[in-house]
């Protein structure tokens, strides 16, 4: 359904503050149980511009300070209050090109909306969902936003690899392209995105929007992409170097999965998140037989883990008809990484939260099959390096879950093949690529952003990391032409 255009009439701007967010509707939680689709449904015009209204235009404002990618906030936001989507649109794109991923998984509440000034005396205006809506009007009404009408310079004559495409890799390609130069894409899978097609589930993310935002990066700012192709096997680094490229950007994400590394942990029905969520995100598993991976999963499953996969991880199982789903922590809520949203979505859906709760074994079958885990309870004691308390085991505090599905969701870990087959390319201890601060690797003309730096972390944060390197790259390019 398109988003219509109103007619163009300025809004008067809001006298009195209004401390209360516009509500965004969802799907019933009985409903959505059982449907891969999406569960926010967004704005409508008028509940955007009403949301937009709640802007008090701050002369400072430090919405722009938390924003990885420097979006001007009270820009567009002014032009959606006064009904101007097209300018709107305009700044959105301006130096986002992913804006309808962003404002759906990018986490708002600890970036643009913690800086907001309303957010101090009430609800911060919900610049994700605003900047969303934005989006997707402009993506179903191309011809009135004018966000494909764009006029590129000319060709530098500069060739740049990305390899990658993730948000990191997207992001330097777009800003690359936008500076006139010749931009290349190599991603290993079939489908382009990264952890936006493979990690992130329907339900939270819709396929169709990541394409879309593809298809503007490949049809509009003409980047090339190139799919099926494993860089480190098709090709090393330095082969694409001698090859014509003058620069290369690693946004390879941090792909391979963690384990507990605890007995029994080898049997059948354990899954790293990574895999789950693949089959289901990337394969379709939730479509078989209709397309050819299939996933098992069991009536009672526990998940490892309180991130945001995690939550991806047991809100899948629940709509793969599992009776009981289990999110297993080592802490309190509180100490939680997972955004707010998604732990009030899990629960409304039904999945139990077990906290301070540390699985020591998993127990097989006669048949090799999970069984059930062994655990034990944990406390908080002083913090940690990360800032939380750190949990410590209670003495006798044993007991057995009964499961019959383990999915460990703990984090990710660079996958080394790129690495490996350069050996000028600096690695930390965990795997991760040495890099500046503008994404400069050790290795001539490479650069690198994004979770193959920093480990995992949030898509934002990665589009931040790429448009940083682009910058430099750009500067360097035409410094040396």
């Amino acid at each position: 359904m398109c988003i219509p255009l109103p007619a163009n009439k300025k809004v008067a701007m809001p006298e009195k503050l209004k401390l209360n967010s516009i509500p965004m509707n969802k799907q019933p939680p009985e409903v959505r149980r059982r449907n891969p689709y999406e569960v926010a449904q967004g704005y409508t015009y008028e509940q955007a511009v009403e949301e937009a209204k709640r802007c008090i235009q701050c002369k400072k404002p430090a919405c722009i300070q938390g924003c990885p990618v420097d979006i001007d906030i009270p820009s567009f936001v002014k032009a959606l209050a006064e009904g101007d989507l097209p300018q709107a649109a305009k700044i959105i794109y301006g130096t986002n090109t992913l804006p309808a991923i962003c404002g759906r998984v990018c986490p708002q509440e600890t970036q643009c909306q913690e800086n907001c000034t309303l957010g101090k005396k009430g609800d911060p205006v919900f610049i994700g969902r605003l900047e969303r809506f934005v989006a997707d009007w402009a993506r179903e009404n191309p011809e009135e936003s004018g966000i494909f009408k764009i006029a590129l310079p000319k060709p530098t004559g500069k060739k740049v690899a990305i390899i990658g495409s993730g948000p990191a890799g997207l992001t330097c390609a777009s800003d690359l392209a936008k500076a006139g130069h010749k931009v290349v894409i190599y991603e290993a899978l079939h489908l382009a995105g990264g952890v936006a097609v493979y990690g992130i589930p329907e339900f939270r993310l819709p396929k169709k929007i990541v394409q879309a935002e593809i298809d503007y990066l490949v049809n509009v700012l003409g980047v090339e992409l190139k799919r099926n192709q494993v860089v480190g096997r098709s090709a090393t680094l330095d082969e694409l170097l001698a090859d014509g490229y003058h620069s290369i950007f690693l946004g390879i994400g941090a792909g391979a999965p963690m384990f507990l590394n605890i007995p029994g942990e080898n049997s059948n029905m354990v899954y790293s998140a990574n895999e789950f969520l693949v089959r289901l995100n990337l394969m379709k598993a939730y479509l078989f037989p209709a397309y050819d991976t299939p996933v098992k999963v069991g009536k009672r499953v526990a998940v490892v883990g309180a991130g945001n996969v995690a939550m991806d991880a047991a809100r899948w199982a629940v709509r793969m008809g599992a009776d009981e789903v289990y999110i297993v922590y080592r802490r309190t809520e509180a100490e939680m990484p997972a955004r707010i949203e998604e732990v009030e979505n899990a629960r409304e859906e039904g999945v139990i939260f077990k906290v301070l709760t540390l699985p020591v074994r998993v127990i097989p079958s006669a048949h090799g099959s999970v069984e059930a885990i062994e655990c034990v309870q944990m406390e908080l004691g002083e913090p940690d390096e990360s800032g939380r308390r750190r949990p410590i085991v209670k003495p006798g505090s044993e007991f057995c879950m009964e499961i019959d599905t383990l999915i460990p969701a703990l984090g990710t870990q660079p996958n080394p093949l790129v690495p490996r087959q350069t050996p000028d390319l600096k690695t930390t201890s965990r795997g991760t690529v040495v890099a500046d601060e503008k994404g400069k690797t050790t290795k001539e003309k490479v650069w690198a952003g994004g979770d193959i730096v920093t480990g995992a972390a949030t898509v934002i944060s990665a589009m931040g990391a790429g448009r940083r390197a682009a910058t430099d790259i750009d500067a360097r390019l035409k410094n040396h032409s």
